[in-house]
């Protein structure tokens, strides 16, 4: 009997598939929660500033605060996925409670004669993407998992794919990642499970068939997502005269991302050697990111102010690792070995995603209200996974070329004020980053929210829901099914302001 411990190796995979284009749209996409404020206002705080969140989107924004003040945001997350898979659909709804926002800022008033009316010091964290979602499916398909171990497989020698003498399953699996490659480790799966056959037993065949035979099997997958993407920003920010504000952000990232996925597939053909197989994947992703910002708000007049901001791209440092368990009717006795224990590490990698250019406008009503309206550009296509050196890098940049592009964002909010009572509104929406939008949709987003001021604080109150299709691939090779997700995420955040 084995007692197995958790065994890490890192892969050299020269010909890794992990990393993809949804990776790179993953970490390129924002969707920051901020403050109550902020968020009631649908993000529309290019031109305004006055509030922490507004940071995000122009660093002048903290040169219009006339107080130094504290904010603190919790929110409460809902995501909720109605998935069609199969003829079927499912609902998957849940909750999770975070706080996602916390940051001040200093004011400093000059007491000399300089046109520098005042400069401002900045700091704030904020949640830029939360990671925790679920969605799951079940309905009958003519692509069983068998294409996935198939896709791999052909081309590979068998001798390799053979555990060896006095070699246990889950070295000889780990061995063949670091040594042969991510898709030299899938044939061994796929053939160490019974899956997949070779069409000669030796160990110079190259050419494989499928043990299971069907016109069509029931899959029953499960997503499951945790973590965060997460933004600390420095900013410093200044004053000039009367009407002009300008400033800049030093940002850095914190990523922490989990993925589990779940297969159970069945309903073979009778005279079928395979009647069962389960197939699970685990994903995690650890590493840090850093961007730099620059802004500039200007008054025209005592109602309108204009803002323009220069978002960098952001440069991330990420590692993986993964872990997998795969079972079937014909699996080799010892295949329970290779477990969510067994760890496969790979080598660092890095992400560009796009910079990012924004327009904003303002009118303000003096001390009634206030309308204001963002444009942002981004163009998805000159995202990058690095090295680009790397061939199997390079290839997928060539794709993320040719199947992404511009990204518009138009972003409108508006507050009115009684006495001490702010009531706001906003909308957002967001174009698909694919040109064509078949594999995610557009993003419309509607929010609403209401603050109280005592004077020395506020308390804030917000309501965002945004909704978007996605048509999820279940595996990033071998398999074209999917299943069409119509995603609905609602945020509920209550904020407290203290001025000092």
């Amino acid at each position: 009997m084995k007692i197995v411990s958790t065994f890490i190796m890192v892969l050299a995979c020269v010909f890794v598939n992990a990393q993809n284009i949804n990776d790179v749209l993953r970490y390129s996409t924002e969707n920051i929660q901020g403050t109550a404020r902020f968020q009631a206002m649908g993000g529309a705080f290019g031109a305004l500033g006055g509030d922490l969140s507004s940071l995000n989107v122009n660093p002048a924004g903290s040169a219009v605060f006339n107080y130094s003040q504290f904010t603190i945001s919790g929110s409460n997350f809902n995501r909720s996925n109605d998935a069609f898979f199969g003829n079927s659909t499912q609902n998957t709804d849940i909750n999770s409670l975070e706080l996602n926002q916390v940051g001040g800022v200093f004011v400093f008033k000059s007491s000399t004669d300089s046109p520098w009316k005042k400069i401002a010091l900045a700091f704030n964290y904020d949640m830029v993407q939360n990671f925790d979602n679920e969605f799951s499916v079940s309905g009958n398909t003519a692509q069983g998992i068998d294409n996935y171990f198939l896709n791999f497989a052909q081309g590979e020698a068998l001798g390799p794919l053979r555990v060896q003498q006095g070699e246990f399953i889950e070295e000889a699996y780990l061995d063949i990642g670091a040594n042969l490659g991510f898709g030299a480790q899938q044939a061994f799966l796929g053939f160490q499970a019974g899956i997949i056959e070779p069409t000669v037993d030796d160990d110079t065949n190259t050419s494989y068939f499928s043990n299971a035979q069907y016109s069509s099997v029931n899959q029953q997958y499960l997503q499951s997502t945790t973590g965060y993407n997460s933004r600390f920003t420095a900013n410093f920010a200044g004053q000039y005269q009367d009407n002009l504000y300008l400033g800049a952000s030093l940002n850095f990232h914190s990523v922490f991302y989990d993925r589990l996925t779940l297969l159970d597939e069945s309903g073979y053909d009778n005279d079928s050697d395979v009647e069962f197989t389960t197939f699970d994947n685990l994903l995690r992703t650890e590493g840090y990111g850093f961007s730099f910002s620059l802004g500039a708000i200007a008054k025209l007049n005592d109602n309108v102010r204009i803002g323009g901001s220069y978002q960098s791209p952001t440069w991330y440092e990420l590692t993986d690792d993964t872990s997998q368990r795969i079972n079937s009717t014909l699996a080799e006795p010892d295949i329970d070995f290779i477990n969510f224990n067994i760890v496969n590490l790979f080598e660092e990698y890095r992400i560009k995603t796009p910079g990012k250019l924004t327009g904003s406008v303002a009118v303000v009503f003096g001390k009634d209200g206030l309308l204001s309206f963002d444009y942002g550009y981004q163009d998805m296509s000159q995202a990058e996974l690095r090295p680009t050196a790397d061939p199997s890098f390079s290839a997928e940049n060539d794709f993320i070329v040719s199947e992404l592009g511009a990204v518009n964002t138009f972003r409108l909010g508006g507050e009115f004020r009684i006495d001490e009572v702010s009531l706001r509104a906003g909308y957002r929406f967001e174009e698909s980053p694919y040109e064509s939008g078949d594999i995610i949709g557009d993003l419309t987003g509607y929010s609403g929210g209401i603050g109280y001021n005592f004077g020395g604080s506020r308390l804030d109150l917000a309501v965002n829901r945004t909704e978007q299709d996605i048509n999820a691939f279940l595996f990033d090779s071998g398999i074209n099914s999917s299943a069409m997700i119509n995603r609905i995420n609602t945020n509920v955040t209550l904020g407290y302001t203290l001025k000092f």
